[in-house]
Parts: C-alpha cells; structure tokens; sequence
C-alpha cells in the first residue's frame, strides 16, 4: 500500500493500532545515494574499524536523503499476517532552514530501472523532520517570526497575499472569502504568513484545499490568537510538520523488535533523519540506536549462520535467500515453514515481484527472517515443533543474532548494539615487498592482484604494501602464485616484523 503525504495523517491511528499488535517491524530503505564520490577515502575499506566506518558512513548519510521507506508490520495469530506499507518521504521546508541534499546519478538511475516514481516523491513525499528541526520550529511559532524557505512556496504565498490584500481594503469587518486549491502545508503556510503581514485577518482551514480568511478587529484578533482553537491550530502545525516523524515516535514507543538487512546505513538515516543528527562519536550512536531500538535483527547476520549450520546454498542477495527459502527442501523431517499471508489491499506483492520498491524488500526481509528462524528452531530441538510457533519462541534461536548488525567489508564481522563489537576474525594480512619496480602506487599494485582476486591495499612504506582479503582462499592464491616472482615477494603480515614503528624502536 502507498502512502504520500496527502492521505498521511488519516493512515496514522491504524498504523499505531497495528503496530501495537505487532510481532515485529520489518524495514527498508531507497536513498538518494549511498557513498559520496566527492569525499576522499569515502569507499568500504576491509582496513576500517567500526568507528572509522561510522565516520565515513555518517558523512555520506549527512549528504544524502531518503525517498522511500517501506514499513511492513508483521503480526502473529496462529499465521502472520503482514500489511506492507510504502512512504514516499520528502524533507519537511514548512517554517525551518531550507534542506539541501546529493543525488548520486548512479542511485537515480538504479531506481529508475526499477520504476521507482519521482514524481510521488517531490510532489506527495512526506515530511519529516528530527528533534533539532522541531525545536527551532516550535521557536519560530511562539515568537511569530515565520520564514518561507523555498522559492516555490514565495510564489504560493505571494499569489495568496496579493488575494487577500486586494480584497481587504474594501472588506467590512466579518466578512470572509475564501482561498482555493492550497494543496497540503500550503494550507498551513499561508496561515501564518498572512496572520504575520496582516494584524486585521484571521483564518481557518475548511478542507478540500480551502482556506478561509476573516477580517477582524486587532481586539478580536488578540482573543482568538489566545483562545484554545488557536492552541490546537499549533498543535496541527507541528503534527503536519513532523510527518513521518510521528510515526517513528509511533514504533520507538512500541519497542516492537525491529528487522532490517544490511540495516546500518538504515539506522544512522533513522537516527539523523527522525530523532537527532548523528553524533561525532561512534558509541554515542550505538547508545541512541540501543535505547531508540531494544531489540535489532539483521537478516543478513542471522542468514549467514544459516548458511553454516544447514545444507543452504551461498547466495548473497535478499531476494535470492528468499527465493532459495521457499522452493528448497530444507527441512525434509520438520514441519512446513509458518504461513505468511498478506492482508487485504496489500497484496500486490503475492503476485508480483517489485524488487527495490521498499515495501516489497521490507516483506521479503520479515518473510526471510521467520523461515530462517524456523530452520533454526527445527535444528535446536529434539522435540517436535509446533507447525505454527509464535514469534517469541523464534527470538530464543534467534538470541545469539539480536542486536549484531552486518558490518560489509570491514574490520569485524558484525556491529554489536547492545555490548562490544566482537574481535576480528579474517584471513592473515599480507605484506607486498617490491624489488626493482620504483614508483608502484596504491591502485597499480590493485590492478596487479584484481586479475587473482579481490584485496584493499594499503601502502605501509615506501616500497612495501599491506593486503587485505575477507577470502582464505585468496591469501593462499596469492601465496603461492607469487612465491617466485621476481620483483613482488608476498609474505604473511608479522606485526613484530614489519610494523614501521617497531622496526623503528628496534633500530
């Protein structure tokens, strides 16, 4: 089901009753980029640690936007019936400093070939804004100094002032016109800049894009801006403002267990978009995360130890352990997978594949993490499994896994939110020494070894370099392809050895 902006706020007291009632929240994200080109050094290294990649990362978040947020509310009763939910979101501009975000051309065309809408995102997104945003809101709405950020709402406001102006300077006092096709936050906006320019005027909203203005006297103004109407109108404002924020406010309230894959990109956007910029340190953010989001489960982290502990194919993408999950007979001996079935006027999904529509990505990943949960459940067990297990019992299999968020290409393995990221546990460092080839840089000595496999290189002096694999098999390729050549002797990395700063204490 899509959600824009226009039918937002009347999905909002459904979506709080289901998320209530809720298993469990699955998520997914479309971003307008993922790695700024233009930072240096701004790509994956298998060389960062946690908090060198949290740098990074919180760089690229700060750049980019989101434009899409699949929901998919997950709730159990003896099947799991889920309501999938797609939001177009766009950056709140009513009333705070004007947002400027990066498109990566990459991103865009990668959605486009996936028929992702544009349109519905700059024209129905809905705003959204974090705690920062929100206070210097509330400021401006107590002290009346209103700004119109972008040049398009000028353009609103102005037609709107040159209406009522016109109109007012023969008006008696009482009279009313009306103010037609103001299409949502315009409704709200033009309140409060006409109330500002104009001491004698006073509005209030009809529905159906309509706004009527009153004139009156500076005393009768004086009583209404006091009165509880006016009370509720800021209220209406700040609910209108923060958007989707509400809703995230909704599912932190809740702390219903919240499933992503590959979700660390999607908790910093959560964390800097909805409740407060990213801060400078890298625990500080794994404090908020913990406290916002007791309960963490990355698919990608749980279907690895799937992988290892059934006879289940290596594939790498969400859609393809989805698929490998509903047609492989992984579970000869234990019962059927839990039935998954999806609610009336969200069932597009069961019978078409959108892939990279967020909605669609969030079912597959709560549908992966429920068979993934039961192929566990049936290996832990002697006893036999009930053919519908609650979700409650799928957490206790699942308990090693909670709160251990994939980590792509780095330091560790995983990201620990509720303790201390676990020790690295990779192939040996190599150590690349060149004889006889002056001036090697960085990305040659890359382009030497792609040809084999994959490595990050990185320079440890001035004819020496250190490479990183995530592949056993590739350290030992390498090893022996290289044992005789004669300008590039490749060895295991000894810290004692060929650390710089220990050869140097040694001399």
């Amino acid at each position: 089901m899509e959600v824009g902006a226009e039918g937002f706020a009347r999905s909002l007291p459904r979506l709080r009753r289901r998320i209530l009632r809720a298993a469990f929240v699955a998520l997914d994200m479309e971003f307008t980029g993922l790695h700024s080109t233009s930072l240096q050094n701004n790509e994956p290294s298998l060389f960062d640690s946690p908090a060198e990649r949290y740098v990074k990362a919180k760089q690229s978040v700060q750049r980019f936007t989101l434009v899409q947020l699949g929901k998919d509310i997950f709730s159990f009763n003896f099947r799991y019936m889920v309501h999938s939910y797609n939001f177009f979101l766009f950056p709140s501009t009513l009333g705070i400093r004007d947002v400027e975000f990066t498109l990566s051309a990459s991103s865009i065309r990668f959605l486009s070939h996936y028929g992702f809408d544009y349109n519905k995102f700059l024209k129905d997104g809905i705003p959204y804004m974090n705690e920062v945003q929100e206070k210097s809101l509330r400021q401006h709405l107590v002290a009346g100094t209103w700004k119109v950020c972008s040049n398009a709402d000028r353009e609103v406001m102005k037609k709107a002032i040159d209406e009522v102006t016109s109109w007012i300077a023969t008006a008696k006092e009482e009279d009313t016109m009306i103010l037609q096709d103001l299409n949502g936050y315009y409704m709200l906006e033009v309140q409060l800049v006409l109330r500002q320019a104009l001491e004698n005027v006073w509005m209030e909203p009809l529905g159906d894009k309509k706004v009527m203005v009153k004139k009156v006297s500076p005393e009768r103004r004086q009583l209404l801006e006091n009165s509880s109407y006016e009370h509720c109108q800021k209220k209406l404002i700040l609910l209108f403002a923060r958007g989707f924020t509400n809703l995230f406010q909704i599912l932190v309230k809740a702390k219903k267990p919240l499933v992503g894959h590959n979700m660390l990109m999607d908790l910093m956007h959560l964390h800097d978009k909805f409740y407060r910029p990213l801060p400078e340190s890298y625990e500080e953010f794994k404090r908020n995360i913990h406290n916002l989001f007791p309960v963490i489960i990355d698919t990608k982290t749980v279907t690895k130890s799937v992988q290892k502990k059934c006879l289940f194919p290596r594939v790498s993408s969400l859609s393809e352990v989805y698929a490998v999950l509903c047609s492989s007979n992984l579970n000869p001996k234990g019962p059927p997978c839990p039935v998954i079935a999806l609610a009336s006027g969200c069932s597009r999904y069961a019978e078409k594949k959108c892939p990279h529509e967020a909605g669609y990505d969030a079912f597959l990943c709560g549908s992966v993490l429920l068979m993934s949960a039961h192929l566990l459940l049936c290996r832990s067990t002697d006893d036999a499994v009930k053919a519908e297990p609650s979700f409650s019992q799928y957490l206790t299999v699942l308990a090693e896994h909670v709160n251990k968020v994939n980590f792509i290409r780095g330091g560790v393995s995983s990201i620990n939110f509720s303790g201390e990221d676990a020790p690295c546990r990779r192939p040996p460092a190599l150590v690349v020494h060149v004889r006889g080839w002056p001036g090697l840089t960085e990305r040659e000595i890359y382009q030497e070894f792609k040809a084999h496999c994959r490595f990050d290189v990185r320079r440890l002096s001035k004819n020496q370099f250190i490479l990183l694999s995530n592949k056993y098999k590739h350290v030992r390729l390498v090893l022996r392809d290289y044992r005789n050549n004669p300008h590039l002797q490749v060895s295991v990395y000894r810290h004692w050895r060929h650390s710089p700063s220990v050869n140097c204490l040694l001399q």
